[in-house]
């Protein structure tokens, strides 16, 4: 029996505690479908959809080019999420794609990739959702205004939004540590929330809003090669894979998922096309509501297309919903990611009071807190923008690596069992792979600096696995 059919085996053997499925883990299996689905809408619905469709207007040039990135965005995160979805049903365990490249290549390549989530991809999105979240509760209510200071310690200026971003991340890392539960009913109703607010700017933006069809015209007096159009769109591409980033959630809390086999393929497949149409209409509704150049010089898209849609006030009203979409984008990002610094702890190559998980309430409290802490960390440092470009390009390459161990275990592991096969093997992972070779090319040739500075945070890890390594193997002499 190898490594993985016996953490399976030991993953199938539960309790049932009067709260719901307990592993001998310690987690409780009660993540339903629903809960899935809606855990991986709300986690990738956050503020990038209202925020970054002006980065993606100024590579683009023209709205054909525009609205083709949302939708290239959209396919392959569809191709990503077919592929992955048989090693999400493999591999019903905490981690996710941390398991996945540990099964395939190893553990230092996976502990790699479990350091970037844990310093840069998972704290890093929390800092900057968090800051988004306040930035615009202080524009709905003006006490709260983000700006505001507060106090000055050691020469540092605590302002108002700062506090609000600390406080939000405690907030849910305490829901979060109390119970799983609690903390699936708090992203439910926050997504649900977000469907009716969305639902409803898309219905009123199109059928009263003052926008123009005329919009989607190209500029008759721009002319760029081809070059051009395909450098600016790999870049835009950078922003697009930011907002559609979140579809690896669920494979990370596999092992608190009820019938994992089934529900984690299904619940990866339906919200990626979930939010796949909505991310689409909003940019359409965006380039109905202003012309392509203006969205490029807005950074608030979201907001000035509300104030050009219907009247001025309307921006304030639009806050409310990048409000709520940013605490439910944070509140999936917390549940999440703190299961795979745990899944290392677990393998002895992170600090190993991460892999504990308390005896009542069935979470990873230690996990929970450490990512709270170095996420609020980088919203008082206020670098976590910066951190976050790096990590998009290593980000990228670890999903493709990570769908490419699918070719390794149907090798090395052809009588394992696959409640879902990917549809279309091996051409859909295969071209999910080419894919995002093609774009970290791109990327690697006109960001070199972002590309070498992802390289660089990744390979800092190198000393800190060696010395856990050491320390695994001296426990284990």
């Amino acid at each position: 029996m190898d490594y993985t059919e016996a953490a399976q085996k030991s993953s199938s053997a539960a309790v049932n505690d009067g709260l719901g499925t307990v592993t001998k883990s310690g987690l409780i299996r009660e993540i339903s479908l629903t809960d899935a689905t809606l855990l991986l809408v709300g986690g990738i619905i956050g503020t990038g959809i209202f925020l970054t469709s002006s980065d993606v207007a100024a590579a683009t040039y023209t709205p054909l080019v525009f609205i083709a990135a949302w939708v290239t965005g959209m396919l392959v995160s569809w191709l990503a999420s077919v592929s992955v979805a048989e090693l999400g049903a493999m591999f019903p365990e905490a981690g996710g794609q941390y398991v996945y490249l540990r099964e395939a290549y190893g553990e230092f390549t996976a502990f790699l990739y479990g350091w970037m989530i844990f310093s840069v991809n998972v704290c890093g999105s929390l800092a900057a959702i968090a800051v988004g979240f306040a930035y615009y509760m202080g524009a709905i209510i003006p006490p709260l205004r983000a700006s505001r200071p507060i106090a000055t310690i050691y020469g540092h200026t605590l302002n108002c939004g700062q506090v609000v971003a600390i406080s939000a991340l405690v907030f849910l890392t305490w829901i979060n540590i109390v119970g799983l539960r609690p903390a699936i009913i708090l992203q439910n109703l926050a997504t649900w929330a977000k469907f009716v607010a969305i639902g409803a700017f898309l219905l009123l933006g199109f059928s009263v809003g003052h926008g123009h069809w005329s919009n989607f015209l190209p500029n008759a007096t721009q002319h760029y090669d081809l070059r051009t159009y395909l450098n600016g769109f790999g870049i835009a591409l950078i922003a697009v894979f930011w907002v559609y980033d979140g579809w690896v959630y669920i494979t990370w809390v596999a092992g608190e998922v009820k019938d994992p086999g089934r529900n984690v393929p299904r619940a990866l497949v339906l919200a990626v096309l979930i939010v796949g149409a909505l991310i689409i209409g909003m940019n359409v509704l965006y380039l109905y509501a202003m012309p392509l150049g203006e969205i490029a010089k807005s950074p608030t898209v979201g907001e000035a297309a509300a104030q050009s849609l219907f009247f001025p006030s309307a921006g304030r009203l639009f806050g409310i919903l990048v409000a709520v979409a940013a605490f439910g984008a944070a509140a999936a990002c917390v549940t999440s990611g703190a299961r795979v610094y745990y899944a290392m702890a677990k393998d002895g190559i992170f600090f190993r009071r991460l892999a504990e998980v308390h005896p009542r309430w069935h979470t990873p409290v230690f996990s929970l807190i450490l990512q709270c802490v170095w996420s609020c960390t980088l919203v008082l440092l206020g670098r976590y923008d910066e951190l976050f470009t790096y990590a998009m390009f290593i980000s990228v390459i670890a999903y493709a690596l990570s769908a490419s161990t699918i070719f390794v275990f149907r090798r090395t592991r052809p009588e394992q069992a696959r409640p879902y096969r990917c549809p279309g093997y091996p051409w859909v992972p295969i071209f999910y792979c080419v894919i995002c070779g093609a774009w970290a090319l791109n990327t690697f040739w006109e960001r070199p600096v972002q590309a070498f500075g992802g390289i660089g945070i990744m390979l800092l890890a190198t000393p800190a696995y060696l010395y856990w390594r050491r320390a695994k193997q001296r426990a284990a002499a």
